[in-house]
């Protein structure tokens, strides 16, 4: 027996998808995610289900299954993932990124934690429930989106506008970065995922004259937008406090004996999850690609520069109109993808059966909610009037930087821990 025949079943899952190179590159540009949905599509099918897909875009694949529930009479709960990934530069990590290596107890590779684990998760914790001739408490919709890397507009964007009937009856739904375990000064406590910050991804252009790169030339357009992409890289936003925010700051200080008045220094409690944190605290403006020039010797005309905004929910024209004064009024700024904040409320009978899940494994540790700095296909969903959770449970060793593995280099995942939320999400879709 090999060491892949080894590995539980949920490992052995997640592995097989992380060998799909799904990588997308953003702009249209793509690979794997078909074939990645005709596997999810395959492993369906082998337990009597009939899924759809949906390729509004060829090779843009969506794949998605109603499973009858012991009583329809409730609203269907939506299960969702998606199968794409980030790209990875496999001459900076450690293991070939799409090799699904196993060491060290430890599966890794891209989409290790974003978010091929929890598309593992909910396709055995489904297995598990029909090969034992059982149903879930109600309608479940497994779904796995494309494009989700890319703002999910060739994705779960399509797929709501065009298969709404796939979600019909559905209030709630399950996706990514939530249920994690973090360390706290010590103690342990479990992130459940409420709200998303709203994302704007920004293109900066600078102009100025041609020239020839030996000459005085104060019109250089690569100066003026140097100059402003230095000013919005370095930028302290105020810290704000949503509701979600404000009941997580307390809720650390609690825990670590630390001021819940300086917010910041609560999230240091959490050693290296703070950043992750404190940027939910708060506006972030992020650099994260230059474009100018085209020979060593010529001053360009134009000049640009992509920013990655993160703003809390509700902010986001507020934040547009800050930007535009501190790169000022000549530099001109273009909106390249914009969508919503979500932020749905700590309590009801999912949360609670959430909170429950956990407690069952792992009696009296905490849960906390907490606003997420990124985005999820959960935001498209909210257009249908379905709320979003981050619940991707998983027990992980306390200095683990689970966190800095999103979009990461040698990102990995404890089997183990793939274990324990297969199993915790069993409990809730039997339960709930």
């Amino acid at each position: 027996m090999s060491e892949y025949d080894d590995l539980p079943e949920v490992a052995r899952v997640a592995r097989d998808l992380i060998r799909f190179d799904t990588t997308n590159f953003g702009e249209g540009r793509s690979r794997g995610e078909r074939e990645a949905a005709e596997y999810v599509g395959a492993y369906l099918e082998a337990l009597g289900l009939r899924p759809e897909y949906y390729e509004p875009i060829p090779r843009r694949t969506n794949v998605s299954v109603r499973i009858p529930g012991r009583d329809s009479s409730k609203p269907a709960l939506v299960l969702h993932g998606h199968l794409d990934v980030v790209p990875a530069v496999a001459e900076d990590w450690s293991v070939d990124p799409f090799e699904g290596v196993v060491r060290d107890g430890m599966l890794w590779g891209r989409g290790a934690v974003d978010m091929k684990d929890m598309d593992a998760m909910i396709l055995t914790s489904v297995a598990e429930l029909l090969r034992a001739g059982e149903q879930p408490e109600r309608d479940l919709v497994v779904t796995f989106f494309a494009d989700e890397e890319n703002g999910g507009v060739e994705g779960s964007q399509l797929v709501v506008r065009d298969r709404p009937e796939w979600f019909a009856g559905a209030t709630e739904a399950i996706s990514e970065v939530g249920g994690y375990s973090i360390g706290v000064d010590g103690h342990r406590a479990y992130l459940l995922q409420v709200g998303e910050k709203a994302l704007v991804w920004l293109r900066l252009h600078a102009t100025g004259r041609a020239g020839h790169g030996s000459r005085l030339h104060p019109e250089n357009a690569i100066t003026r937008l140097s100059e402003a992409v230095a000013k919005l890289g370095r930028a302290h936003w105020p810290i704000e406090l949503t509701l979600t925010t404000r009941r997580l700051v307390d809720d650390l200080a609690a825990l670590s004996g630390r001021d819940a008045s300086d917010p910041d220094a609560v999230a240091d409690a959490t050693g290296p999850t703070s950043a992750f944190l404190a940027s939910t605290f708060r506006t972030t403006t992020n650099p994260t690609g230059l474009t100018a020039g085209y020979k060593h010797n010529v001053i360009p005309d134009a000049a640009s520069a992509a920013i990655d905004v993160r703003t809390l929910p509700g902010q986001e024209d507020a934040v547009l109109a800050e930007i535009q004064r501190i790169v000022g009024d000549d530099i001109r700024i273009e909106i390249v993808h914009r969508d919503i904040g979500l932020e749905v409320p700590f309590a009801g009978s999912l949360v609670d059966t959430m909170v429950g899940a956990l407690g069952r494994h792992d009696p009296g540790v905490p849960v906390l909610p907490y606003l997420m700095g990124g985005g999820t296909d959960n935001k498209a969903l909210s257009e249908l009037g379905i709320a979003g959770f981050g619940f991707a449970p998983l027990r992980l060793p306390a200095d683990m930087d689970f966190t800095g593995m999103f979009h990461g280099v040698d990102e990995r995942v404890p089997i183990d821990a793939l274990v324990f939320g297969q199993r915790v999400l069993t409990d809730l879709i039997r339960t709930y």
